[in-house]
């Protein structure tokens, strides 16, 4: 069975890939690398075991969409593409509404064209936007959330659950993930964005390795036991797998779920950063900034329900998650 990943050459999508090969089906990769490098296809298709078709397309091409869905004859969509960073979203919102909200419209066109029915679709934990309670449920109340790039997810939601309403043969699953870090074991794959990373753990990377000369920590002065942000990490391993068993539950299913991918509990920056050097051996220097407007203090989840509906939970924590995001650093360099 072929499945298509849009953004399937980034961070998530490609780990994604590769556990799809390994659990049987066959990906076809769909980017348009404003965020991801064409070369990745190498490591995918050795890690996968088998060829894997990368297609340069964007989301927003309705037609391009339906034409490769018909080439290779794609029976689902998971879809990742998307602009990912809560501070560009503040900054450049009509940027990350054209993307993502626009863009995911236009991919349902191309799926209804090519009569593809099933997408699972890489929604946040910032949907459920300030939380008065912790952890988060699927059954906490979805509150407005707190920067753009939130509500293009909210929107989406709402845009897949209308759908799904409109067509009793579609299913829509959306994973509300929590914050994905660290990298293959292999050292093959991993967060590699373009630029100066947005995203915490490839900055501390590069910091380690000595190509940037300090972390910014913005915030120390939220409610938290030391000041700073607490996030629930996940071993971009254990999400990529949870995509597996989401896309295995929902073939032959229809309607529209939500389901929370996440660790289960809460590191706070400084606790990452600890985590960092000792896995590396490397010191982070940092300093600390004004809180980023967008932020929240706190946030982890209950993933329950993905245990009872899937299958599913993580089985890698922060060490691991270090320690992978640093191997994958060493290589990156080497290469």
């Amino acid at each position: 069975m072929r499945i298509l990943l849009t953004g399937g050459a980034g961070f998530i999508g490609s780990h994604t890939a590769v556990a799809l090969a390994n659990a049987g089906f066959e990906p076809v990769l769909f980017d348009n690398f404003s965020n991801a490098d064409p070369d990745v296809i190498g490591p995918i298709c050795e890690l996968a075991k088998q060829s894997v078709p990368l297609c340069h397309g964007d989301i927003r091409d309705a037609k391009t969409v339906e034409n490769v869905l018909r080439t290779y004859e794609c029976e689902a969509v998971i879809h990742f593409a998307g602009l990912k960073a809560v501070g560009e979203s503040v900054a450049k919102p009509l940027d990350y509404y054209d993307n993502n909200v626009n863009g995911t419209i236009s991919l349902l066109e191309g799926m209804k064209a090519a009569g593809v029915k099933t997408l699972i679709f890489s929604s946040s934990s910032t949907v459920y936007g300030d939380p008065d309670q912790l952890p988060l449920t699927e059954a906490s109340p979805l509150k407005p959330a707190t920067n753009p790039y939130g509500r293009t997810k909210m929107m989406v939601e709402e845009i897949l659950s209308d759908v799904t309403k409109s067509d009793d043969a579609f299913c829509a699953v959306c994973l509300r993930y929590f914050n994905p870090i660290g990298a293959h074991p292999s050292g093959l794959i991993g967060e590699n964005p373009n630029g100066i990373p947005n995203n915490l753990l490839p900055y501390v990377a590069r910091v380690a390795s000595g190509q940037l000369a300090s972390l910014k920590v913005f915030g120390n002065d939220y409610p938290t036991p030391d000041g700073t942000g607490v996030r629930d990490y996940i071993h971009v391993v254990d999400l990529a797998e949870g995509h597996v068993k989401a896309l295995q539950w929902a073939l032959g299913k229809t309607g529209w779920t939500a389901v929370n991918l996440g660790c289960g509990r809460g590191y706070s920056v400084l606790e990452v950063i600890r985590a960092f050097e000792k896995a590396s051996g490397r010191a982070v220097p940092f300093t600390f900034a004004p809180r980023r407007d967008g932020d929240i203090a706190e946030n982890y989840a209950d993933a329950t329900l993905a245990k009872t509906l899937f299958g599913w939970e993580a089985q890698l924590g922060i060490d691991e998650m270090c320690r992978d995001a640093w191997h994958f650093e060493c290589q990156r360099q080497k290469d």
